[in-house]
């Protein structure tokens, strides 16, 4: 694909997150991109996806279906931005169709771990196709801060990841499909992957033991669709072990509206300790040897950021790197690839089957 050439994308599912990324695109006009067309069997939904094209002055092409989508011959590049239990029918499409498209898949990459083996097996037989998985955290300017700092050794060798995840319940989706553990693969997997995979990313290293406690305790308890009651944890904790005996401990609490930060991670290092807070969007690093009153405090911003969005502006730069990838045709390989969706994902079915057996589960059960 030639620098100057156009980049013409299609997204599948134009809900809130697939709209989302309409709008991030549109930021990106200047780098020579354009939504072409969307897919979406959700009449509501193409028609805001239309009305927001309009509104960029987009021709917009409307598909009922995803493969009808691929079929057209006319995106580069696709995102999948349906609902989780859709990725891996969707993403099996893509990878099998004749005409190349490159993918940003949303995460989590698919629901089970048996469906992500399957796909990234797929994968492997199309060198032509570059597959991103959306796990756009760790873009957001404190964590890509934090991320710099331990990286560059300041903290030492990583011995402790504390991630906290305070916030709201599950917002309303479309037929309400996330509010069930089959379409969603369970809180752990749908939200918590995103966290998972920094984990993973802090500690370089991979999990070998998880550990959870969590229960729906609050949200959705008197929600009822097509008589069934929501089934979807609202809260909890998980420890991971890693192989380089290393430690991970996410805190999620999904009724805890009335808090500061959103999100608050902590890294500990043999040397020294970081955290980033998220949306005060600040650093705080120390080391032991200066104790309290040499801890500094960072405040981060990225001014390649045009547009803010949903996710303090990672979905932006997401969609920056991304596309530095199609343009170097994969010289520069995607930040995060689908062994990392894969791990994430298989992270939080190792939790979720804990809280359900009420015991350690080992990371070879899940992954086999």
């Amino acid at each position: 694909m030639e620098e100057t050439r156009t980049v013409k994308y299609g997204i599948i599912g134009v809900g809130m997150m697939g709209r989302e990324h309409q709008i991030n695109l549109h930021h990106l006009s200047h780098e020579g991109v354009v939504v072409v067309a969307v897919a979406d069997p959700h009449v509501p939904s193409q028609q805001s996806a239309l009305d927001l094209a309009r509104s960029f002055n987009w021709a917009l092409q409307v598909f009922g279906g995803h493969k009808e989508l691929l079929d057209s011959g006319i995106c580069d590049v696709v995102i999948v931005s349906s609902p989780n239990m859709t990725h891996y029918e969707i993403l099996m499409d893509i990878i099998a169709h004749p005409k190349p498209h490159h993918v940003l898949v949303e995460k989590p990459l698919c629901t089970t771990v048996a469906h992500c083996k399957e796909v990234v097996n797929a994968a492997r037989r199309r060198p032509d196709i570059l597959l991103q998985v959306g796990l756009e955290y760790r873009y957001m300017p404190p964590v890509a801060k934090l991320i710099e700092i331990v990286n560059g050794g300041k903290l030492g060798l990583v011995r402790m990841v504390a991630i906290r995840e305070h916030r709201f319940p599950f917002l309303v989706k479309v037929k309400n499909w996330n509010r069930f553990n089959v379409n969603t693969g369970g809180t752990l997997v749908e939200k918590c992957c995103h966290f998972f995979d920094l984990m993973r990313l802090f500690a370089s290293a991979n999990p070998v033991l998880v550990m959870a406690s969590g229960a729906m305790d609050v949200n959705h308890k008197d929600e009822i669709y097509d008589g069934k009651v929501p089934d979807i944890i609202d809260n909890a904790y998980v420890i991971i072990e890693f192989d380089n005996g290393s430690r991970g401990m996410l805190d999620l609490c999904m009724f805890a509206e009335g808090t500061k930060n959103e999100q608050e991670i902590s890294v500990v290092g043999d040397l020294g300790k970081g955290e980033a807070f998220v949306p005060e969007s600040i650093v705080r690093v120390g080391t032991r040897a200066a104790g309290r009153p040499g801890v500094e405090t960072i405040h981060t911003a990225d001014d390649r950021i045009r547009y803010e969005g949903l996710h303090h502006g990672s979905s932006y730069l997401e969609h920056l790197n991304f596309l530095q990838s199609i343009r170097t045709k994969g010289a520069q390989a995607p930040a995060v690839d689908l062994t990392d969706g894969l791990i994430s994902v298989a992270i939080g079915v190792a939790a979720q089957l804990s809280i359900e057996l009420g015991r350690c589960v080992a990371m070879e059960e899940v992954l086999g």
